[in-house]
This record gives C-alpha cells, structure tokens and sequence, in this order.
C-alpha cells in the first residue's frame, strides 16, 4: 500500500479512460519539400520500424543511460530529456512511435539521469537539478558538437524546465523545444506536491522510502513485477512494468529521485524566465494536461497572457502526466509531438 502511494504522488499515472484520436493530430498525405526530409503519411510507408537500443555513455566522468533509435541519414536529431523519476526505459514506446512517425528521417535519443540508474554507478552520490541540468548541457557538447545536425529538445514534465535551461546554454544546436506536461513552476493548490516537499526535506524519511522500495526490488524478479502490475500498475505497459521493478526499487534511485526534487521545490518557487520564452516563442510549444498538478492549467492560462504567440495546446484525450506508462498514452503524445515537428520543418523549408 505505501508503494502504491509513493509511486501514485511521484509518477500521478493516468486514470481515465482512453478516447478516440482526433483527427486533427494525425499528419495528412503532405511530405517535406526538402529532399532530405521524407515524412510521408503518418510516417510509415517507406521504411522499417526499429526498436530502442540501450547503451551506456560517460559524460563529464557520470556513467549514463541512453535509449536511442537512429536514422542511417538523420535531418534532424531528437533529444528526449526525462521527468523525475528520470528512468529513460520508462519511455521506450513512445521514442520507438515517434522514431516510426518521423518516418526514420530523424534520429532519437533519451538521456537518463546520473545515478537514477539500473545499477548505482557513482557510489550513492546525490544529484540536484543543476548538476542533471549541467549533465544534459555537457552531454550536447561532449556527443552531438561535431555534428551539423540540428537539435530538437522534448521535455517531460522536469525535463521541459530543464530543456528550456539547455536551450539557453545551446541556441547555435538547438532549433526547437518542445515541453510535454510541463512542471514550470511551484503549484501551491497541489496537496501531492505539498506532501512530496516535506518527504523530500527529510532526509531519515527519505532514507526509510529508499529503504522499502530496494527491500521490494530484493524479491524475485516475477514476484515484484505481480505485485507492481497488481497495484499502481493495472493499466500500464509491460514496459512501465519492468522499468519501475528494473531501476525504481533501487535504493540509490530513489534517493536521488527524492533529492532532486528537493531541488526541484527550492527552485522552482521562482518565476519562468519569461524575458527568454518570449524571445524565443516561435521555437518552444508546450503541451499542458487537463487534469495535472504539475503543469496545472492555470500555468497554461499564464504563459498564455506573458507570452501570447507561443504555442499551447491541451490534451483532452485522458492520458494526463505519466503518459509513458500506457502505451495508448505513448502513441498519442508521439504522434502529438511528431505534428509540432513536422509544421516546424514545413514553416521552416
């Protein structure tokens, strides 16, 4: 029961029911005028799915986790970068749907957090949100510097705050931003974001959750992924299933999920830098939720007023924050966010 807890307040999984697509997110028979760029309907017709491939990376000495789906020619290179929990196999069927509804043309590429990892590489070191910020930022220079491919970041809720950040650190890569159930800023109506904070404040009670989550991942492989499927996960994938047995019930993991968001409430009590999203509103959209205290809607009425040309939209379709734990949920976004990129080449040629 308290596993179910924990998790439901960090990840806030969907719950409603899942409803038709509307048309207007699917890509019409329409392909890029560049000749490089061959997007075709829906991105399917003239090439091979592929699946996700797991590698390790070092970046500034931090032993790190990629999943990545690449383009043999790639016009544009997508880099994911994950919310908190920042376990990237989370999102291993939505990269693999976009990488499909890109048609291939463009490679993908997810960049997990230091040390909210499979295994504990750094020893139990803590990580705050500037140092995963700073990570990102050098894993742009150190990995994607001597290429002329152009980047485009997509964040997940954390992550959108900290692509923003890597945006202003690489505006000469990067040529859009796209934030996903962003977490902006601080919701003080939130009461799972007002229990999380005082957790994550304490570090003995921090150290008890870590404690109760690694006991669990301790069992038998096939026990604690019936009693994760038979709890918070009833509704989500196989995938979501085996990320959170494979990296969530680590103790190091959850200590430095829980740290980080210790500095994710000390930082984010700040206002958005709203001088540089107006700047750069032609390169950034945001996709809000209906039902998400994270990126709740009046966050998206408030970006709306400080920056009124930016691009917005609101899913209304029942999948809410943890997106990624469905597959219904992984598609959908995919196929959202494959539409912003394919208008964004389109305005661009």
């Amino acid at each position: 029961m308290f596993l179910r807890l924990l998790l439901l307040l960090l990840l806030h999984p969907p719950t409603a029911t899942v409803r038709p697509l509307p048309a207007s997110l699917f890509f019409g028979s329409r392909t890029c005028s560049s000749s490089n760029c061959k997007i075709g309907e829906m991105g399917r017709q003239s090439f091979l799915p592929k699946a996700a491939n797991f590698r390790l990376c070092n970046v500034s000495g931090f032993t790190t986790e990629l999943l990545e789906v690449r383009s043999e020619d790639p016009t544009l290179h997508v880099l994911f970068i994950p919310g908190n929990p920042g376990v990237i196999t989370f999102y291993k069927d939505f990269l693999e749907s976009l990488y499909e509804l890109l048609g291939g043309s463009m490679s993908v590429t997810a960049v997990g957090h230091i040390s909210q990892s499979q295994k504990d590489w750094e020893k139990g070191r803590l990580f705050s949100l500037q140092e995963q910020i700073d990570h990102k930022v050098d894993f742009i220079r150190q990995e994607m510097q001597d290429t002329e491919v152009p980047i485009i970041l997509v964040g997940h809720s954390i992550g959108s705050y900290i692509s923003i950040k890597v945006f202003q650190k690489s505006p000469k890569k990067v040529i859009y931003c796209i934030g996903l159930y962003p977490f902006l800023k601080l919701n003080p109506d939130s009461v799972q974001q007002s229990i999380i904070k005082k957790l994550a404040r304490s570090s003995i009670a921090c150290a008890a959750v870590s404690f109760i989550m690694a006991s669990l991942g301790f069992l038998p492989s096939r026990l604690s992924e019936f009693i994760v499927a038979k709890s918070i996960g009833k509704s989500w994938s196989r995938t979501a299933i085996e990320a959170t047995c494979s990296h969530l019930l680590k103790y190091h993991t959850m200590q430095n999920v829980l740290f980080m968001a210790k500095t994710e409430f000390e930082k984010l009590s700040e206002e958005p830098e709203w001088a540089f999203l107006k700047t750069n509103r032609s390169k950034i959209a945001f996709l809000f939720g209906i039902d998400d205290h994270w990126g709740p809607l009046k966050m998206f009425e408030e970006i709306s007023g400080q920056v009124p040309e930016i691009a917005l939209s609101i899913e209304r379709e029942g999948h809410t924050h943890a997106f990624c734990c469905t597959v219904a949920g992984s598609t959908w976004v995919a196929q959202h966010v494959a539409s912003l990129i394919k208008d964004k080449i389109l305005t661009s040629d």
